[in-house]
């Protein structure tokens, strides 16, 4: 199959009916493998890992932390890729997906700012500081917010997938900020990255590095919380297709009354 032929058939899915038949077929397995990682995961991370030599058991909110936070800022970026897909080829159910994915962005978002908060105060000695990355995600959290408020505020959908489209653009800033703040300035409290780092799993970089009793269940939580969150993707974005199909058919016999 040619790369022409693929792309093909990956833009059949933009046809609402489409999505909504493959993804009902698809959800049952991935809600299923999201909540078994998600249950071994968390389970083997709280209760069968070691506490840290230095923090003790404050170190047990890694499985929670960390997964919110690269869900986090990962699904700020599909957004922009799915804003990107609208911007130039108008495809309603990428623009739909993007605003199913933002309510998901900021609960991973609250949740990563509250257990680093919580991870922070024993560690920091303070709940809160105006460090580089810790800035940067709560202005991400302010954009989120920004971005719900703004669908919610214009009538017109596709002058609403529009405007929010061009703020996810320029929120991407921050989504990008929050990942490699910590390597632009090397000042701020945050540590640098411990396992998305090349070398950081394999050993070949051992500054840093998560070791393999705390990494082992902490890759299955991520892998759960991916999974997490494509499954609530595909079930929002076909509320969203579905509340879409309804306000056209309401504004239809509005027209023949």
């Amino acid at each position: 199959m040619s790369l022409a032929t693929k792309a093909n058939a990956l833009w059949e899915y933009a046809n609402p009916k489409k999505f909504l038949t493959t993804s009902e077929r698809v959800l049952p397995y991935v809600w299923s493998a999201a909540i078994a990682c998600l249950l071994v995961g968390l389970v083997w991370g709280f209760f069968f890992t070691p506490d840290d030599y230095r923090q003790g058991s404050t170190v047990k909110i890694i499985y929670l932390h960390v997964p919110a936070a690269l869900m986090a800022i990962n699904a700020w970026l599909m957004m922009l890729v799915t804003s990107l897909i609208w911007l130039v080829r108008r495809h309603h159910v990428s623009a739909l997906a993007a605003r199913a994915a933002a309510p998901i962005g900021v609960v991973m978002t609250m949740i990563a700012l509250a257990t680093g908060a919580i991870w922070g105060q024993p560690m920091w000695g303070t709940w809160w500081a105006w460090d580089p990355r810790l800035t940067s995600f709560l202005i991400l959290f302010l954009f989120y917010l920004g971005y719900i408020a703004l669908w919610e505020a214009i009538d017109n959908p596709d002058t609403a997938a529009d405007l929010t489209s061009v703020l996810c653009l320029v929120g991407s800033v921050f989504a990008i900020l929050s990942r490699y703040a910590v390597n632009f300035w090397n000042q701020g409290l945050h540590q640098g990255a411990s396992i998305m780092r090349a070398g950081a799993v394999t050993g070949a970089d051992t500054e840093e590095k998560v070791s393999n009793v705390f990494f082992y269940p902490l890759f299955l939580c991520i892998v759960g919380f991916v999974l997490l969150f494509i499954a609530l993707l595909l079930y929002r974005t076909g509320t969203e297709i579905r509340a879409r199909r309804i306000q056209a058919l309401l504004a239809r016999e509005r027209v023949g009354a």
